[in-house]
């Protein structure tokens, strides 16, 4: 009987942060990148997950600035250090101008500012908006990928084409999973 009651009352536990992928109309399609500084030091992950209302994003980032930072998925699957501009600009396959905030916007890489606390680590977790994993026009992975990329500074939303986001300073390159 005490063991019945133990399971009886760890199983609702366990489940209640069960809320994920399949709970919430995921399809388990998505793409993973692991994110590198300038120096190639592993700084973070980001995973992006197709629903039925388009892609989700989840990003944690270390050793960065405390305070908000651009938060990007970029068009091309390249990472070369130190600036990363090999990644590209951002992923806009609707040909949209940037920002969440402009009423001309928004590109479909363009995600919510991530904010580092007073450590260097920063969560973000957010809706980024239509599109798919791999089919389709707004297919993310591409014939030449997609990277993730977080800037220096703040994205102001607005500004086309970067937001004033500043240097890029993490990069990772999506893969299918």
């Amino acid at each position: 009987m005490r063991r019945l009651m133990s399971v009886a009352i760890l199983l609702p536990m366990s489940l209640a942060g069960c809320v994920g992928p399949m709970q919430s109309g995921m399809t388990g399609r998505g793409a993973s990148a692991d994110l590198v500084d300038a120096n190639g030091r592993p700084a973070g992950r980001a995973l992006i997950t197709q629903s039925a209302d388009g892609l989700w994003i989840d990003v944690t980032a270390t050793g960065i600035t405390p305070g908000d930072h651009g938060l990007h998925v970029h068009a091309v699957g390249q990472c070369e250090a130190p600036d990363f501009t090999s990644a590209g600009p951002h992923w806009n396959p609707g040909g949209h101008q940037h920002g969440r905030k402009n009423p001309q916007g928004t590109h479909a890489g363009d995600a919510p500012n991530l904010r580092a606390d007073a450590f260097g680590k920063g969560r973000l977790k957010s809706w980024l908006g239509a599109g798919t994993i791999t089919n389709g026009p707004m297919a993310l992975l591409d014939a030449d990928g997609a990277a993730v990329v977080v800037h220096a500074d703040p994205d102001d939303e607005m500004t086309d084409p970067t937001g004033k986001s500043g240097k890029r300073i993490l990069c990772g390159v999506l893969r299918a999973r």
